[in-house]
């Protein structure tokens, strides 16, 4: 037996003793008590023996265990790699579905897609969230130092594009110099193009091109893959050229280098029978560069990144735009409000104090605002109204927030006019004021005294609420952090720095809704004080 297990059963042995000494001394009380404390000893000491001599699990062991390999991937990506069947919605299909389920039929176990942002694929798999990455995960020197890759199932080309009334760009680097040029977050084409150009990261595929045909961006820069299905078939855009090859592989668990083994073996197969051959065809993606993957060696996969580097530090230069990101969200909140205030105020005068349409209109802005995303209003503004209204990723932040936030201020000074007795517009009406100048004069400076500290608390809800513009390119504080923690390789520092700054700006706001809480408290008991003199001098 060992240490650990010995002492536990000294520990059982002695709470075994106590519980009998206490029968024989007959005390009921103290036996139940003592009786506990042994039933403890005993599952203590279970789990220290079971925990010590348990054998560590492999993660291939485990896979087969459960009976199933969970991959990780982003819908979002869309057609070729996993997306929904058009013809049967729920379903999934693509050629990463395809070479799952082969991969599953290799290692003798059914397959399981788990839905993952994808910028955030890599910190998903380090913590557990499914077995494997399989989502067009490009092999890079930096995914290198913290994953494992398994040999490559596709050869991509980054593909650059520009609109065909742009023969200025050329299918190299410096051409890009001083140009906006679209991208995916953390992708090999991000980090090919940094230093290089002026590069707006999306979270989709779609966008980059639907922006460059709009005139937001200049270029894009993706794999050939989402340039043909995405880009192409818009007839103002055109290729200009292919800048360098990239290579898709399955992303595995640092610790878990069985399974790479085991997957690596099983591609191996798949490839050596022409079933790769047939999946990627199956899908209009063979082509002369998939030949390379028919007789592929470990060496050849040795080569594609160069020796783990070193991961970054968080240091002066992430601080500093750290301080960029957070000067944009203060920016971009501010201006927001600037626009939810009066906005909100004019909509709670319409459904108070207008006639009727304009009471049903405001009310019918209110609770479309208020009942559908904030998320989804801001896709429909930029990317929806593109054909139309044509705004800049700012402007359509701001506005976009602004509009959205006016409904919650509405209902705000809605129920600071509540909180206004009837009889001081009764009286004011009385001495001949029109309405209008009855609310200016007499109702809204009460009502707007209420409000107050709630639309300071809207006001900091609106600062945290703004981390959601970067859907439309906009590289905020939170999209800022998101990016250093890839960096950094790490979301503790990063994400400790993001709250400090946004806990910097929220706090005074916070302290200041308080004081006005206050004040506003401190008025309504001297005011009721007032009204109470005379009833109480009356009475004496």
């Amino acid at each position: 037996m060992n240490g650990r297990c010995s002492s536990s059963s000294r520990w059982t042995t002695y709470a075994f003793a106590s519980v009998r000494a206490d029968n024989q001394a007959t005390h009921p009380a103290r036996t139940k008590s003592r009786w506990l404390v042994a039933l403890f000893a005993i599952a203590i000491a279970l789990v220290a023996c079971g925990h010590q001599t348990s054998t560590p699990v492999t993660g291939l062991a485990r896979i087969r265990a459960a009976g199933v390999l969970r991959w990780g991937g982003d819908i979002q990506g869309g057609e070729p790699y996993v997306y929904d069947d058009p013809k049967h919605p729920g379903h999934l299909v693509g050629f990463e579905v395809d070479l799952a389920e082969a991969l599953g039929r290799e290692l003798g176990v059914r397959t399981e897609f788990v839905q993952n942002d994808w910028a955030n694929l890599v910190p998903s798999l380090e913590r557990g969230t499914f077995d494997v990455i399989m989502n067009g995960l490009e092999i890079t020197d930096a995914r290198a130092g913290r994953i494992l890759f398994t040999r490559p199932y596709y050869v991509f080309a980054e593909r650059l594009m520009a609109r065909k009334s742009d023969r200025s760009i050329a299918p190299a680097l410096p051409s890009l110099e001083g140009r906006k040029v679209g991208t995916l977050a953390n992708s090999l084409a991000f980090d090919i193009l940094r230093g290089h150009a002026d590069t707006v990261v999306y979270e989709g595929v779609e966008e980059p091109y639907t922006d460059l045909q709009r005139g937001r961006v200049d270029a894009v820069l993706l794999d050939d893959i989402i340039a043909t299905r995405y880009g192409v078939p818009k007839e103002d855009l055109h290729v200009v050229g292919d800048l360098r090859d990239g290579f898709y592989a399955i992303g595995v668990r640092q610790n878990e280098p069985d399974v790479k083994e085991a997957v690596d073996a099983a591609l191996e197969r798949i490839a050596a029978r022409g079933e790769l051959h047939r999946i990627l065809e199956k899908s209009q993606l063979w082509n002369d560069r998939q030949t390379r993957l028919e007789h592929w060696s470990s060496e050849g996969s040795a080569k594609l990144t160069n020796p783990a580097p070193a991961p970054a530090t968080f240091g002066v230069g992430h601080a500093l735009l750290f301080l960029k990101g957070a000067s944009i969200t203060l920016f971009v909140s501010v201006l927001a409000m600037a626009i939810a205030i009066p906005l909100g105020l004019a909509l709670s005068i319409a459904r108070l104090f207008g006639g009727a349409a304009a009471r049903r209109l405001a009310g019918a802005y209110v609770e479309i605002y208020r009942g559908t995303p904030v998320l989804l209003q801001l896709y429909f503004l930029y990317y929806g109204l593109a054909p139309v209204l044509r705004l800049g990723a700012l402007p359509a932040a701001i506005l976009g927030l602004g509009m959205n936030y006016a409904a919650y201020e509405a209902e705000v000074y809605r129920a600071g006019f509540a909180a206004v007795p009837k009889a001081q517009m009764e009286a004011a009406l009385s001495l001949g004021m029109s309405t209008p100048l009855a609310l200016r004069r007499i109702v809204l400076p009460q009502a707007f005294r209420h409000a107050i500290p709630n639309v300071t608390n809207d006001f900091i809800a609106l600062l945290k609420d703004s981390s959601l513009v970067s859907v439309i390119t906009v590289v905020e504080l939170t999209k800022q952090m998101s990016i250093t923690a890839i960096d950094v390789r790490s979301w503790v520092v990063p994400g400790l720095a993001c709250a400090a700054l946004y806990f910097a700006m929220s706090y005074p706001l916070g302290v200041l809704a308080r004081r006005l809480e206050r004040k506003l408290e401190g008025e309504h008991e001297m005011a009721a004080e007032i009204e109470a003199g005379p009833a109480a001098r009356a009475a004496a």
